[in-house]
């Protein structure tokens, strides 16, 4: 009848589709738990607390990795020789090695780093947006090249740069001479060179993904103002590209900052970083105590600059 006011809602009956209300108002399941309990069923069919799942991988990643480490932080706290918790960090501090090492960690990560963005934005261009036959399996070879061990590029290098390698076999060929002119490998130009060839390609793998999604609409519109492809590139494809860049950037940084494959395989003998440093004190000195000071700092910085890159990424928005 119109006017009156309703009935009372009907009640769905238990088992034709409706799920009864529990004691706090949230709905039951079929089993009767509430659907906001966390909880989920083990094997055998009983409930068990969602937070217990996270018991299996958080004691393997211990033993794994949080074991280990923490045996190296104890390790540089208290020297098997004996002293304070801080003498071992103080005596590598103040070795002329140790600020060495860690200068020229620092600028051969840096200049690596530098030479992979400028080297990887320009091959990421010609390959996104010139086109030429291949293109397609030049971008999935950088996917394969990404998968190769660092001492495979170096080795490459050496035989085509090497001292006795195809460069100077040909210069002593043509000119008769006893050597020939090659010998940059073994100083840190040769490293810088080498990591550059191998970290490149990390930066170019984020730069093509950014590229694929870039609106070629906008491209199109620049090029119909009259916008030539330097400005083109400045002003519509460098910002979309910046988040990639950060991306590839901080990666190649932290690897730079570790690698030893490369450095320990150009044969550079005045060359020593962290990680040179590590494997001198640890295996050709004995020296574990100053070796697990050198790796906390290493850690230190990789993690410093992993949680520096996280920040600026937020506030990026990238």
């Amino acid at each position: 009848m119109r006017g009156s006011a309703p009935g009372p809602a009907p009640q769905t009956p238990a088992g034709l589709g409706g799920s009864p209300a529990g004691p706090d108002g949230a709905s039951a399941g079929p089993d009767g738990a509430s659907s906001g309990e966390e909880r989920t069923r083990g094997p055998g069919g009983a409930r068990v607390p969602r937070g217990v799942w996270a018991v299996p991988p958080v004691v393997v990643l211990a033993l794994v990795f949080l074991y280990p480490l923490a045996l190296v932080v104890q390790q540089s706290l208290s020297p098997e020789n004996g002293g304070g918790a801080f003498d071992a960090y103080a005596s590598v501090f103040a070795s002329q090695s140790f600020r060495e090492a860690l200068g020229t960690t620092v600028w051969l990560a840096v200049g690596a780093t530098a030479g992979c963005l400028v080297l990887g934005f320009v091959l990421a261009l010609i390959i996104a947006f010139v086109p030429f036959p291949g293109a397609r399996a030049v971008a999935k070879f950088i996917d394969v090249f990404l998968s190769f061990p660092s001492f495979l590029i170096t080795l490459a290098l050496l035989f085509v740069y090497g001292t006795v390698g195809m460069a100077n076999g040909l210069v002593t060929d043509l000119t008769g001479a006893a050597e020939g002119p090659f010998h940059f490998l073994t100083t840190p130009w040769g490293v810088l060179l080498a990591e550059i060839t191998y970290f490149t390609p990390f930066v170019m793998r984020p730069l093509l993904a950014a590229f694929s999604q870039l609106d070629t609409a906008q491209l199109e519109v620049a090029a119909g103002l009259g916008a030539r492809p330097a400005r083109i590139v400045r002003q519509v494809i460098l910002p979309e590209a910046l988040p990639a860049l950060a991306a590839g950037g901080s990666l190649v940084l932290v690897m730079c900052l570790n690698e030893f494959g490369i450095v320990l395989f150009t044969g550079a003998k005045d060359v020593t970083t962290l990680p040179m440093l590590i494997y001198g004190k640890a295996i050709l000195e004995s020296d574990y105590a100053a070796a697990c000071v050198v790796a906390v700092v290493n850690i230190a910085i990789s993690v410093g600059l992993f949680g520096l890159y996280r920040v600026v990424g937020k506030r990026a928005g990238a």
